[in-house]
């Protein structure tokens, strides 16, 4: 592993968490982007953690080269202050795997207790990187599924929905993956509810930047909101959105809620509740990402009749989320990204 950061105390500070777990090799320190570029010559990590502020080299730039030169997993770790909100987005897009939240003040404190979720980050993405070698072996902190938001969906009380409703789940490579998605869909297409993992404070920049070069609206979702058709509702950050209806149609509910398949927002929290409400009218699709939220969702949503996919291999990013989707038999189909947003299109106009 190598740490990026130009504020010593932090990078000592990630050093010793990482040396306290027997799991996880020993890391090398960069002071600057410019001195990583030369250890990552002579280390070849496999995770990379860095900040976004720093000197010579902002941390999104060198996000960018080191995707472009020798992609390797990235976690951001910052302090996630205003001024360093446009930053993350822009990480995230250009293939940040992970953002750790540190306090501006109180850091050592602070990553004393987040050790472990520290630890368990760094070797979820290094499986990542090395997720076709059997030898590894990730150890990662018990998780929850979603019955600890919503009941398991047993059979349909409600009666029939008659509109449908289509579902995105995302995590890394999302924000680009929902860029072509949503470009594609006409003003007129059914409402759209969907879960894309990142941090508190840039679902809303983020569903502002693709309202703008999108021919729908899109908007973070705010509790009670009303599904409608041309408007696609954005999950927002550190909360659970659930998908409701009543006499009027669809609306969405916002809840807090503990972690779901170590995520929150959690893929698998909406499209069960989806299976409940709209159950043979839902339209979902499962797209890059690492981990397995959404897995279990889908299964569940297939089996109330819905219309189901998954994004394929070859245009995945990270093919963590949809092999899952796939392996689990909640996925009808596996598509390539491109045709992903004509075929929702289709089946919503079939439901």
């Amino acid at each position: 592993m190598l740490v990026v950061h130009d504020s010593a105390v932090v990078r000592q500070s990630l050093v010793d968490v990482v040396a306290a777990d027997p799991q996880l090799s020993q890391c090398g320190i960069a002071s600057n982007p410019y001195l990583a570029v030369e250890k990552i010559k002579q280390l070849t990590p496999h995770v990379i953690i860095t900040g976004l502020v720093m000197a010579k080299m902002d941390g999104v730039t060198f996000i960018e080269k080191v995707m472009q030169q020798h992609p390797i997993p990235i976690i951001v770790c910052t302090a996630l202050d205003e001024s360093e909100s446009p930053m993350v987005a822009r990480a995230i897009q250009a293939g940040a795997i992970e953002v750790i939240k540190r306090p501006v003040i109180g850091g050592k404190v602070f990553f004393q207790q987040s050790a472990r979720l520290i630890c368990n980050s760094v070797k979820a993405a290094a499986a990542v990187r090395l997720k076709c070698r059997s030898a590894v072996s990730v150890v990662s902190q018990p998780k929850q599924n979603a019955d600890a938001v919503i009941a398991p969906v047993k059979k349909l009380q409600l009666p029939p929905a008659e509109e449908p409703v289509l579902l995105l789940g995302a995590s890394t490579g999302g924000t680009q993956a929902l860029d072509l998605i949503l470009a594609q869909m006409p003003s007129h297409c059914p409402g759209i509810c969907i879960v894309q993992h990142m941090p508190r404070g840039f679902t809303a920049m983020f569903a502002r930047r693709l309202n703008e070069c999108c021919g729908i609206t899109v908007q973070q979702a705010y509790h009670g909101q009303r599904v409608c058709a041309g408007l696609a509702l954005i999950a927002p950050g550190n909360s659970h959105m659930l998908l409701r209806r009543d006499g009027r149609g669809y609306f969405v509910e916002i809840v807090h809620g503990p972690l779901v398949a170590r995520h929150r927002p959690a893929v698998d929290v909406l499209f069960r509740s989806a299976a409940y409400c709209a159950g043979p009218k839902a339209v979902a699709a499962v797209l890059t990402g690492m981990g397995d939220d959404g897995a279990q969702g889908l299964l569940e949503l297939r089996s109330h009749g819905a219309w189901t996919c998954n994004q394929d291999e070859a245009s995945s990013v990270v093919y963590g989320m949809p092999k899952a989707a796939r392996k689990q038999g909640g996925s009808g189909v596996e598509l390539p990204l491109e045709t992903i947003a004509q075929a929702m299109l289709g089946a919503a106009g079939d439901v």
